[in-house]
């Protein structure tokens, strides 16, 4: 049955106000994820069909407010006011009703077609909250649907008040948010002028007003662009002079006090609380867990259980697809017959592609067990259990939620900062988070872990190279802090929301975009480049090799051995003149360049070659080593990468960790790097940290190779 007609919706509100678990309630498989235009911040959206309507849902990012100082905060207001969805539900968390106020008011100010979904009912309920609902509506001037996206509470009901809003069977009141008469005086005559600005006309003029006297970036610049900005810039320094001799304080104080006077004002007359207060589970687990002594021994536990748990449970499953490649490449290489394709095919994607796509199911694992600490609550208890060590390092608390989102990806980690709202506090942040052990650089640990350490240990060693990272972060941090941007940080000031258990098609949503994405990028960007690695690797051909070659084979064909003798000598004679090639080639020949570099390292020409490649994407180093690495080994047992690391003799215990360190430490992929110079402004601090970050890389991994090579 086709949808009568089509509703776009948008889900708004804080974080952690169980906003994504409502749209993964209401759109299940029918998902979608991608950029919104111009940044990195991930875009959801999903769709279902309820009574003869087709509803988009659009997940916009979880945000405090409406005031654009972070990406998320853009997005979200750019999104509502340009795009117009038919209905915004803003999602409030029950239990924590005040704090979630603040942005519903600035919904009210922009004027839109908005519900609230009233989220957790279960636990406002458990709690013996009372909440008037009725005099809520009136007071906001929108419907209230109670709802618990955990317990799958009062969806239909929701899904009809959305589809009546979109027809506007439901009276939309749209009360404006009142503020003191001498505001409202200016607010009216700022509108005023900015309602004869034609070219205006897609904003709200009285919206526009409040967030100019609220000294709105944005909407500075916007209305900057426009001839009645003469007019309304008299007016604004006429209201801010006014303010300043009546209260002492500018408008955008002023604004502020108001909005959450109207907010206590709502929920003293709304909302009852139970008389006794009762300690509850959060309460208990917090003794621990925000503890000054044992808050950060708890904290590396946490870390430390899931990089074991990632190890232990991932093993069998990367052992598996290991198996099926190793297998697809024994069944492909007798099926192929012409050498050059053969050895695309297996030496080049298989080895390549393959090499990288093993590693999807720790990466889940992983993915599965941040994600679960993010939406428990424990990620902001996290955040101030290690605010004290951040500040010891010069460093603001708000600078480890950046540094946090870094183990995903570097871009948007560095995109965070934009909270930081001192800029010395945010150009030392945006340095160091490339030092954090983002996703691209898991498959490497994993695969050299995996090849040259038992599992118990490999999980300590990879929870010894992220420690490293956070530590070299942070030494790098005072060392900036102390010399070239000395400044205060600012203190540090956090909501940290009640425990609740996840739930689990959230968690596994979270875990399976991130493989999706890991996934797609295998497909594309890294099979890419180990084509053109391949190619790099084997032209310009040799041709007295190749000769010889064929003599040879011809001559070993000839002789009176056993098969299974020439076989063996048949092996070897390809594997030899392959690594002649390889040497010959365009790779081998850069690879040879750098080799007196790296030498002290542990490193040869081959290793050379994949640390140039990862400069393009981290996983490339892997799919690098896997195509060169392979070179020769081919045939019908071909065998696994960490197999052939373990036998190769420029290999050891002693590489892998000169290598790993070396991986973390030294340049980002060049995407990351284009994105701090935009975010830092210009080039000079980038190339700054460029060679400083190359240096520790270097100085470091010489110092793990020989400690390593004294312990074997």
């Amino acid at each position: 049955m086709s949808a009568e007609r089509e509703i776009r919706v948008a889900l708004a509100g804080n974080p952690n106000c169980g906003k994504s678990s409502l749209f993964n309630l209401l759109t299940g498989s029918h998902q979608k994820v991608g950029n919104f235009p111009g940044v990195t911040v991930e875009k959801h959206e999903g769709d279902l069909e309820y009574k003869g309507y087709r509803i988009t849902f659009v997940d916009l990012p979880g945000t405090y407010s409406l005031t654009p100082y972070s990406p998320e905060e853009i997005v979200a207001r750019q999104y509502l006011i340009r795009e117009r969805p038919d209905v915004v539900v803003n999602v409030i968390e029950g239990p924590n009703l005040e704090r979630n106020l603040l942005f519903t008011t600035q919904l009210m100010e922009l004027e839109v077609d908005f519900l609230v979904a009233l989220n957790m009912i279960d636990e406002v309920q458990e709690k013996g909250i009372s909440i008037d609902t009725k005099y809520l509506q009136k007071l906001l001037g929108c419907h209230i649907v109670p709802v618990s996206a955990k317990k799958n509470i009062g969806i239909e009901k929701l899904l009809d008040h959305i589809i009546r809003v979109s027809r506007k069977d439901i009276e939309i009141r749209r009360n404006k948010l009142y503020y003191r008469d001498e505001l409202e005086i200016r607010i009216g005559r700022i509108e005023g002028i900015l309602e004869t600005e034609k070219e205006l006309g897609a904003y709200n003029p009285r919206w526009l007003a409040v967030k100019l006297l609220e000294n709105d970036r944005e909407v500075y610049h916007e209305v900057q662009k426009h001839p009645v900005w003469v007019k309304a810039e008299l007016a604004l320094l006429d209201t801010m002079r006014e303010t300043e001799r009546l209260y002492d304080a500018d408008p955008e104080e002023l604004i502020s006090e108001d909005r959450h006077a109207f907010i206590r004002g709502a929920m003293q007359e709304c909302v009852r609380q139970p008389e006794r207060k009762k300690a509850s589970v959060t309460d208990y687990i917090d003794m621990i867990v925000l503890n000054r002594v044992l808050g950060l021994p708890v904290f590396l536990l946490v870390v430390w259980t899931i990089f074991q748990g990632t190890f232990t449970l991932g093993a069998p499953l990367m052992d598996a697809l290991e198996w099926l490649f190793t297998n697809a490449a024994a069944l492909l290489a007798p099926l192929i017959r012409n050498d050059l394709l053969r050895s695309v095919l297996i030496d080049g994607i298989l080895s390549g592609v393959g090499g990288v796509l093993i590693f999807v199911p720790n990466i889940v694992l992983l993915f599965i067990g941040l994600s679960f600490l993010e939406a428990s609550g424990y990620m902001a208890r996290a955040a101030f259990v290690i605010d004290r060590v951040m500040h010891r390092f010069g460093l603001h608390g708000k600078s480890f939620i950046p540094m946090v989102t870094g183990f995903g990806c570097s871009i948007p980690a560095i995109m965070a900062t934009r909270t930081l709202k001192n800029r010395s506090d945010r150009i030392a942040t945006i340095m160091i988070i490339p030092f954090m052990s983002c996703g691209a650089k898991l498959p490497l640990y994993i695969l050299l872990c995996g090849a040259f350490f038992a599992p118990r240990e490999a999980a300590n060693v990879m929870f010894g190279i992220y420690l490293l990272g956070i530590a070299v972060g942070l030494l790098t941090a005072k060392l900036l802090k102390s010399t070239v941007l000395k400044a205060d940080s600012e203190p540090f000031v956090m909501e940290l929301p009640p425990y609740r258990w996840p739930t689990f098609s959230s968690v596994f949503f979270q875990a399976r975009m991130k493989a999706l994405m890991y996934v797609k990028k295998a497909g594309t960007l890294i099979l890419g480049a180990v084509v053109v690695i391949w190619a790099a690797s084997n032209y310009p051909r040799q041709p007295e090799l190749d000769r010889k070659l064929a003599t040879e084979t011809v001559r070993i064909q000839g002789s009176a051995l056993a098969e299974s003798e020439k076989t063996l000598r048949l092996q070897e004679l390809g594997s030899r003149t392959r690594a002649e090639q390889l040497e010959y080639s365009v790779a081998g020949r850069a690879g040879k360049l750098l080799e007196p570099l790296i030498r002290p390292l542990g490193f040869d020409w081959r290793i050379g070659i994949a640390l140039v490649t990862g400069l393009s994407a981290k996983e490339v180093v892997v799919s690098t080593l896997g195509t060169i690495f392979s070179i020769g080994k081919g045939g019908a047992d071909h065998p696994e990468l960490s197999m052939i690391l373990r036998s190769d003799p420029a290999f050891s215990r002693a590489t892998a960790l000169s290598l790993m360190v070396f991986v973390l430490l030294y340049l980002p992929c060049v995407a990351t790097i284009g994105v701090m110079k935009k975010e830092v402004g210009h080039w000079k601090p980038v190339a700054i940290y460029s060679a400083y970050s190359l240096s520790m890389a270097w100085i470091l991994s010489f110092i793990a190779y020989r400690l390593a090579l004294l312990m074997q």
